[in-house]
């Protein structure tokens, strides 16, 4: 028996029907894809206890530039890394291990390990992320975001260029700057009493 819906379906074009195909498989990859969960910090039991025994490239004390194509990042970090350093995602706000974090020491890349912030320069912002009025100069370089409709000033890791986050004018003296950081690009080493 030929309903009405049936003769309806049968009138779509090729093209229509491939559109439809193309659309319902896009539909189905996206589902099936693995997604990082940025709502959650890092599983860690101390601040300064991220390893890094399996990233040949990290150090604390070397300054060379690193020329790491995202492949090889891919194999090394961990996904939330990945997707924020390398990806220049974002950490849902206020919930970054570092947000509401007031302990005395230094910021290091997350990535690569190269000196990027020393405590004393971090404020209280309400913004949702860690944030700071003052980077180290040889730790950050600075690269224009016209990302998401917004003109932004995105804040890289001079060692890796990962993404660390965005600067803004409307942080407190001394240097009226807010460079709002992501806690997963972060690693924090606690002065030693």
């Amino acid at each position: 028996m030929i309903t009405e819906s049936n003769i309806r379906f049968s009138k779509f074009t090729s093209m229509k029907k491939l559109f439809f195909f193309i659309l319902i498989n896009s539909f189905l990859l996206q589902c099936a894809q693995k997604k990082v969960d940025l709502t959650k910090p890092q599983q860690q039991t101390k601040m300064e206890d991220n390893t890094h025994t399996n990233n040949p490239y990290y150090s604390r004390t070397d300054k060379t530039k690193l020329n790491v194509s995202n492949e090889e990042w891919k194999k090394i970090l961990s996904p939330e890394v990945y997707a924020i350093a390398r990806e220049a995602n974002t950490e849902y706000p206020f919930t970054g291990k570092y947000n509401d974090f007031d302990e005395v020491g230094e910021y290091y890349c997350a990535v690569c390990g190269n000196h990027l912030f020393r405590s004393s320069s971090k404020f209280a912002s309400t913004c949702g992320w860690p944030s700071f009025f003052e980077a180290d100069k040889d730790g950050v370089i600075y690269k224009r975001d016209s990302t998401h409709g917004m003109e932004r000033i995105e804040v890289l890791c001079k060692r890796c260029e990962s993404h660390l986050g965005h600067v803004f004018n409307d942080g407190p003296p001394p240097t009226g700057t807010r460079y709002c950081m992501n806690s997963v690009s972060l690693d924090f080493q606690r002065d030693k009493k």
